[in-house]
């Protein structure tokens, strides 16, 4: 292994711009004059002034986010142009390039603008720029070994085990999305409740167990898709009804517990909501949190944007129970507002976390001697290869980019009190739209106002067969 990474450097070093002369490969460094074969700029000024021009044009569209259209379509010409083929052989010059690159600046989802009001889209910050700037310097892969990347993550997982009220040892790995936080959460439980090694080597063909899982009316749909990718299949999942608050009718979730177990059925998952996408329902956390006790279930709270309400004095309580769970999905791109795309995942019991990943169990301890001692991946005791556990051993990813970075920073230049207040006040601004709609004539609420999400419905005169208001047909 040691010979073929050190040919790898090699070609690396060469490509960066090696020696051209066969002495001088051969030398130590190797390092003469620039080699035709090398990426880096042949003028590296050229180079510096085309990212301040960059960098310029950036902030500049971010200090005049309020200004304009919420949403630009993108102009057929563009379109057209992004249908073209494989670039030219020989490339573009900077300048045409740093042209291609602001070109697409005006045209994105509209997020960053103050009056974006769809779904629910986290709106970046400024600041973002600057860890991206650092990370595409490093270009760090993050799925392991002994670098400061892995460090900065451990410190950003260390920090969120804090504010939602995990464990110091619960297991923890930033991913894309809550989505993806969902799939490795579940597997987790998959894993636990079958047994690690029938789970992983035999699958679900391994034995006669059915399971089902519990989630309410209105539960995202990452929740059918996780169970889908792991094999459970989207069946297993079980809609509760819910309460005219929209939360998980409890009640409900015992008698459907019952009659599947009745059936021989594998009651398995509690699925809770911190915050629904549809109407901001947060569900009783800390009595569903009892039922999944009593009746032996993993409790997993989908918290996308929801769980960062914790850092709001005025949500706290209503989230209480979800320091409870057995797992935690949640998004650092939505309430919290770091730039796409980044979530995060907490298993309560580390090592649970850690057997539903890993591969190299037995050699984490570093040093080698375990069944993969031998592998691409073996850790050491000391050295780049150190410092274990990987991310690698806590998903499914070994290629991953810095993402920590953003996160990290973003905490640092805000802190939570700041995050916190932000959202607090997006519960005001909230309220102010649900007082206008209710006073409108043609509009009507649909749901109550939970978070940060006012469901309303125009009704103008005759359109529902009555004079405006009052209900009626679907929304």
């Amino acid at each position: 292994a040691s010979l073929v990474i050190a040919t790898m450097l090699a070609s690396l070093a060469w490509l960066r711009g090696g020696a051209t002369s066969g002495s001088d490969a051969g030398g130590a460094g190797g390092m003469g004059s620039p080699s035709p074969t090398s990426l880096d700029p042949a003028d590296w000024a050229t180079l510096r002034a085309s990212a301040h021009a960059v960098l310029d044009a950036s902030l500049d569209k971010l200090e005049a986010a309020s200004e304009g259209r919420v949403w630009t379509p993108v102009p057929d010409d563009l379109k057209e142009a992004l249908r073209a083929p494989v670039p030219p052989e020989d490339g573009l010059a900077h300048g045409e390039l740093c042209e291609r690159l602001l070109a697409l600046l005006p045209y994105g989802p509209g997020n960053t603008h103050p009056r974006f009001f769809g779904w629910v889209h986290g709106s970046g910050s400024p600041g973002g720029v600057l860890p991206e700037l650092v990370g595409a310097a490093m270009n760090a892969n993050c799925g392991g070994r002994d670098h400061v990347g892995i460090y900065v993550e451990r410190q950003v997982l260390t920090w969120c085990k804090e504010m939602m009220g995990f464990p110091a040892s619960a297991g923890g790995l930033l991913v894309s999305g809550t989505s993806m936080a969902t799939v490795l959460a579940l597997k987790a439980a998959r894993d636990a409740r079958l047994g690690f090694d029938a789970s992983r080597e035999g699958g679900l063909a391994g034995g006669p167990t059915r399971l089902v899982g519990y989630a309410a009316q209105g539960t995202h749909s990452c929740i059918k898709r996780a169970l889908d990718v792991l094999g459970v299949g989207a069946d297993a999942l079980r809609i509760v009804p819910v309460t005219d608050a929209f939360t998980m009718d409890v009640p409900a979730l015992h008698a459907m517990v019952a009659e599947d177990r009745r059936r021989g059925l594998t009651p398995w998952l509690l699925v809770a909501t911190a915050g629904s996408v549809n109407v901001g329902a947060i569900d009783d956390l800390d009595a569903l949190a009892d039922v999944a006790e009593a009746q032996g279930l993993w409790m997993h709270v989908d918290g996308a944007f929801g769980a960062a309400a914790v850092l709001s004095d005025e949500v706290r309580p209503r989230l209480r129970g979800m320091g409870r769970a057995s797992s935690l999905a949640f998004d650092f791109h939505k309430w919290l507002h770091v730039n796409y795309d980044c979530g995060c995942v907490l298993v309560r019991d580390g090592d649970t976390h850690l057997r539903a990943f890993s591969d190299r169990a037995s050699s984490l301890a570093g040093g080698g001697g375990g069944r993969h001692s031998a592998d691409y991946l073996a850790g050491n005791a000391r050295g780049l290869a150190a410092n274990a556990p990987w991310p690698v051993d806590l998903g499914i990813e070994l290629s991953r980019g810095f993402r920590a970075l953003k996160v990290w920073s973003h905490l640092l230049e805000h802190g939570t009190r700041a995050l916190g207040a932000a959202i607090t006040a997006n519960l005001r601004h909230a309220e102010h739209l649900a007082a206008l709609v209710d006073k409108a004539p043609t509009l009507t609420r649909l749901a109550p106002l939970s978070l940060q999400i006012v469901v309303f419905r125009y009704e103008p005169a005759g359109l529902l067969g009555g004079g405006g208001g009052g209900g009626g047909g679907g929304g």
